[in-house]
Formats: C-alpha cells, sequence, structure tokens
C-alpha cells in the first residue's frame, strides 16, 4: 500500500459507547450535502501553517509549530490548533478482538488484513455495519471534542483499495458522511486522508481540509488543490520528498517527518521544514 503512516505502535484505548440512534438516521436518509454540510462554527486549520506530525507520541512542539496532529489518546497541546488522528477505517493491531462481527472478511471467512500495516479492515459494506462501526469510532471523535481538539483525522479512508474486491470507493464515502456528520455536530472539523481520487468529493462527503502524505514525493499535490484550495497539509518522509513540496507547492502546509514519526529525543527522529 503507500505510505501511510498510523500509531500501531500504540494501541487506541476503547471506549464502550452507543450510539444516537437519530443521527444515524438522518445521515443515511438525507442526501449526502445536507447531512454532512458543516456549520459555520467548524474552521480547518490555518493555512501554510507551521505544523507538526505527532501520532507517534506527543511532545513540546518545535517553535514557530502553530497546527499539531496527535493521536486521540493523547492531549492537545496548549494554544494550537489540534487534530485528533484516529484509525477510522481499520483495526489497531491486538484490537481485533473488540470488532466482532464488523472486522472484514472474505468469501472463506478468513479476516482481510493491510499487511503492511497487520491492520484488519473493517467492514463498511452494508448501512448496518457503517452505523456500528461509526458508533464506535464516533465515541473517540466525542473523547476529542471533550479534550478539547478542533478537528478529526480518520486514516485510511483509502482501505478500499486493499479490500479484494469486497469494498467499494461508494461504501468509504456513505461511511465518512456518519463521521463528517458527527464532528460537525461536536464543532470539529474532519479531514480527507490521503484518497486524491475522491477529493473531488469533498463537499459532498462533509470533508474540510486534506491532509496529504508523500504527494511531493509522487508529484500529485495538486490533486488535493482544486477540491481544498490551500487547506491542505503536506507531510513528507523524505528530503526529496520535502524539497519537491516545497518547491511546487510552498502556499502549502509542510512537513517532513520520520517514517516511524517518533517523538523528539527518540532513536531516528526527524523533523524538517521548507
Amino acid at each position: 500500500m503507500p505510505t501511510i503512516i498510523r500509531s500501531s505502535m500504540m494501541p487506541f484505548s476503547r471506549v464502550q459507547f452507543l450510539a444516537s440512534a437519530a443521527l444515524a438516521a438522518a445521515v443515511l436518509g438525507g442526501s449526502a450535502c445536507t447531512a454532512s454540510a458543516a456549520p459555520a462554527a467548524v474552521a480547518p486549520p490555518p493555512v501554510k501553517a507551521g505544523f507538526d506530525y505527532q501520532i507517534g507520541g506527543a511532545y513540546t512542539p518545535p517553535s514557530g509549530v502553530q497546527v499539531v496532529s496527535r493521536d486521540h489518546g493523547d492531549a492537545p497541546a496548549a494554544g494550537l490548533y489540534n487534530i485528533c488522528y484516529v484509525n477510522a477505517f481499520q483495526a489497531q493491531p491486538g484490537s481485533e478482538g473488540e470488532w466482532g462481527d464488523l472486522l472484514l472478511r472474505d468469501a472463506n471467512g478468513k479476516v482481510v488484513v493491510d499487511e503492511d500495516w497487520d491492520e484488519a479492515l473493517l467492514d463498511v459494506h452494508t448501512a448496518d455495519k457503517r452505523t456500528r462501526v461509526a458508533a464506535k469510532v464516533n465515541a473517540w471523535i466525542d473523547d476529542c471534542a471533550a479534550k478539547g481538539y478542533q478537528a478529526i483525522e480518520p486514516d485510511n479512508y483509502d482501505s478500499f483499495t486493499r479490500s479484494r474486491g469486497l469494498l467499494s470507493d461508494s461504501d468509504a464515502q456513505a461511511y465518512i458522511r456518519l463521521l463528517s456528520a458527527h464532528a460537525h455536530a461536536k464543532g470539529l472539523a474532519i479531514a480527507q486522508k490521503n484518497t486524491s481520487e475522491l477529493a473531488g468529493q469533498r463537499q459532498a462527503n462533509g470533508l474540510d481540509f486534506a491532509i496529504a502524505e508523500e504527494c511531493g514525493q509522487q508529484k500529485n499535490c495538486d490533486e488535493f488543490t482544486p477540491a481544498f484550495g490551500d487547506h491542505v497539509i503536506v507531510i513528507e518522509y523524505t528530503d526529496s520528498g520535502l524539497k519537491t513540496a516545497c518547491s511546487r507547492w510552498s502556499s502549502l502546509s509542510i512537513v517532513r517527518r520520520d517514517l516511524d514519526v517518533v517523538p523528539k529525543g527518540a532513536s531516528g527522529y526527524v523533523r524538517k521544514t521548507c
């Protein structure tokens, strides 16, 4: 799969939660645009802001950082714009038992796994399962809101591309509309993570900004900007990717991190900007 980073080294804590059936019914029954439209109070991160990607562990943000993304198990950084990371489309390693029949299985009953990260895919193929998966993830979103985060980063939007044809982009979009409606109801903005092929549907899906990994390395940051303008955060993992992103898309928020996104002070830590 493309190099998509998530905090697989740190299993998430789980909040047991029974979702509002009324909200789910409203999202499923209404039009995508109406159900997912962001209220005026929701604000995306500022553009061309100093950004730090801390999903592998929180630490004091470097000087000049205005926006931080952290795992939902961590507290937000005081005084900054904080994005709350949730692994919304796949199960953290070791947490599979918490999902029961919501893990995606093939015709032989075998769980479908993202082998690069050893993460089981979640089954969002039916309206019933989408609603039940969203109930669990929306509990994390509630926790993010309670902690004082301003936005949500739901990872693995593109899991359908690793589903062996068992999931479609329509399934992914129907599911993310449940999350965006809930995030907006909590006053939180919500990001589109990678998945540039669906950027043109971002308004219908209620997505407010984009987080794009390695679009400098892949030379495709301009697949996000027609839909999101400069509301794109770019994360690179190589010096060459950083150089390309900075030279071609300097109006965006850009950072280079190490592949494991380790905290400052840990072995292998890298953070560079334009």
